[in-house]
């Protein structure tokens, strides 16, 4: 395993991290909170979710940051009549060879965009679900690793409800994170004029980072360090949606591990070695939220999941993280956890 003992090691890659974020936020204006999330789940071996009503740059978003990498890209428009296979691959029948030759899908690629994901059958967007876990895609029989860096960035509208079918509960389980883009600001929607009104900024937006530095990044956000107070912290939130009397669906155990994945890589990108509980609190809602099902009292209360992510975080203790000392990225950490900023 590669560590990084030192400090300039970690300044070199929250580098790489910055022009990244300086390419995508070029192309969408105004919202650098979602670009920062996208880094996070990207740096965490996540994969993410862009919800929102037509119009607002979803898939711009997704092909910003797929092409500010210099990695491949596959992007897949999810329809009804989109088959398992076409995301998968199908084997087929060599008259040559006299033997079937497997015909990659468009899942194998390190980038990843599914758009308007619930426009298709469940039988097909179950075909995701191997991959969005495991990484893997198994077709008759014969087992195939995903290249690596592997990110799935999927958009869906919540507002359009003909000819779509809702993502399932185990499906949304394996996004680590949803994000919001949201109406742009009168100023940032003014600017989008002036950048968009002639020319598509994507036409010239060129890949600022390589694959391989990707994977240092990932390497890195790996050996963050998480004291055992934010680690407890973490569980304890999670615990808590699973007792709220608004929801009949809490947080799984793959949510815990997400949020602290997510935790680890929000605190390499604000160049810390270790995580803190605000990191934990600044990702719940994106990481928790779409997991959750509230309760038919609550819909009829209009209370919404995220509202109740927001209570459970103001009624659950925050911990006081002792005296930091000598830690660094990697194996190696002093003796005691870091103090609470």
């Amino acid at each position: 395993m590669t560590t990084y003992d030192d400090r300039a090691s970690l300044t070199d890659l929250t580098a790489t991290v910055e022009r990244i974020r300086s390419s995508v936020e070029g192309v969408i204006e105004g919202k650098p909170e979602v670009v920062r999330l996208s880094l996070t789940v990207l740096l965490a071996e996540g994969h993410l979710l862009i919800e929102d009503v037509p119009g607002v740059g979803k898939t711009m978003l997704a092909k910003a940051l797929a092409r500010s990498i210099d990695c491949s890209v596959r992007r897949i428009q999810f329809t009804p009549d989109l088959l398992p296979s076409d995301i998968t691959g199908v084997s087929i029948w060599d008259q040559q060879r006299r033997d079937f030759e497997f015909k990659p899908g468009a899942i194998f690629a390190q980038i990843v965009i599914g758009d308007e994901i619930n426009r298709a059958s469940p039988k097909t967007q179950s075909a995701l679900l191997e991959s969005l876990e495991e990484r893997q895609v198994t077709i008759d029989g014969q087992t195939y690793e995903l290249p690596s860096p592997f990110m799935v960035v999927a958009t869906q509208n919540p507002v359009e409800m003909e000819g779509t079918y809702p993502l399932p509960e185990a499906q949304r389980d394996r996004f680590m994170a949803r994000v919001s883009i949201g109406y742009p600001s009168a100023e940032a929607e003014l600017q989008m004029l002036d950048i968009h009104g002639g020319v598509n900024p994507l036409d010239d937006l060129q890949p600022v980072a390589h694959a391989h530095e990707i994977l240092k990044l990932i390497e890195a956000v790996r050996g963050v360090h998480v004291a055992e107070s934010v680690r407890r912290y973490a569980v304890d939130l999670v615990s808590a949606t699973r007792t709220h009397p608004d929801l009949r669906l809490g947080a799984s155990p793959r949510a815990t591990l997400h949020l602290l994945r997510a935790a680890k890589a929000s605190a390499a990108l604000s160049g810390r070695e270790y995580a803190l509980p605000d990191d934990v609190q600044a990702l719940a809602v994106a990481v928790l939220a779409h997991r959750l099902l509230p309760t038919a009292q609550a819909q009829l209360n209009r209370r919404t999941a995220e509202q109740v992510v927001q209570e459970i975080l103001q009624s659950t203790p925050v911990p006081a993280a002792p005296q930091q000392s000598g830690l660094s990225l990697g194996r190696g950490y002093g003796q005691q956890p870091p103090r609470r900023l």
